[in-house]
């Protein structure tokens, strides 16, 4: 998916939400148990419930690993019965990839050739610590994103993101260089950077460094992120903006319904993201 078209989405649909599949088997209703994957029917659920509303999905490919060959194969049948919308969806690996060349090839390679791989992501997740050639075999692919984190929403950004280091043009906090550094590997057109919606105190400062860019935001929602102050901080005239939701939604309720209150949650979000891309004059 180019970023025309990932725009265009987004206007057809007055939405910037994407919707975490990061489903896990203690927390989906009891009554689902008793089928065969029980994983993949309550995804299925959710994706139908919550289409209308939503421009993007992103499978945490923790949730799916951890439960071995039959977590794959939830995972592979969950990205295969979103075929039925891929026009309408970007589809995100939430698999923080990253290590030395040739390795990262192959983990491109999973997450982009059909092929080889059965899965076919519009993007993926990736650590930009060991550098610029980790990061390049993912870009290698012609219409396929990279989503660098840049700036976390977890307790630990203290310990790396946040430390002050030196450079040239001096003082800098080490997820500033990251963006510095990284936006020069890639484009607007094939790079996004993950910056948690806990941050948005610092939006701001990430926007005089990438100002163009797509933005993936986790935070919205359960762990507390504030919609209006990340649109207020973050929007471009291209939106910009993904945000992530996942618990919020995924577990609305945990009784036969829960594919309806997931949509009315999903439906509640994409309404207030309506309005903010009418109160910029994005629609």
């Amino acid at each position: 998916m180019t970023r025309k078209e990932l725009f265009a989405n987004i206007k057809k649909k007055k939405s910037f939400l994407c919707v975490g599949l990061d489903t896990e088997i203690t927390k989906i209703p009891k009554h689902l148990l008793a089928l065969e994957d029980p994983i993949y029917e309550f995804n299925k659920k959710i994706i139908d419930a919550t289409i209308d509303f939503t421009i993007a999905y992103k499978p945490n490919l923790a949730f799916y690993e951890s439960m071995g060959i039959a977590g794959w194969n939830s995972l592979q049948k969950t990205i295969n019965y979103l075929e039925h919308y891929r026009s309408e969806v970007f589809l995100i690996a939430d698999a923080k990839r990253g290590d030395i060349g040739n390795t990262s090839s192959q983990y491109a390679k999973t997450f982009f050739d059909k092929t080889s791989s059965g899965f076919d992501f519009n993007a993926v997740t990736v650590a930009p610590y060991m550098g610029e050639d980790s990061v390049a075999p993912f870009l290698a692919y012609k219409n396929k994103w990279v989503v660098l984190l840049a700036l976390t929403s977890n307790k630990g950004t203290q310990d790396f993101q946040f430390q002050r280091i030196m450079t040239l043009e001096g003082e800098k906090y080490l997820f500033e260089l990251v963006l510095e550094t990284a936006k020069r590997w890639g484009s607007e057109n094939n790079m996004m950077f993950v910056v948690g919606a806990t941050q948005t105190e610092m939006l701001k400062d990430v926007r005089k460094i990438v100002p163009n860019h797509f933005l993936l935001v986790p935070g919205v929602g359960a762990q507390g992120g504030s919609l209006q102050e990340v649109v207020a901080s973050g929007i471009t005239k291209e939106c910009g903006l993904i945000i992530n939701a996942s618990r919020s939604i995924l577990y609305a309720s945990a009784e036969k319904d829960f594919d309806k209150m997931a949509g009315n949650e999903a439906k509640l979000l994409q309404k207030e993201m309506e309005v903010e891309l009418k109160k910029y004059g994005i629609i």
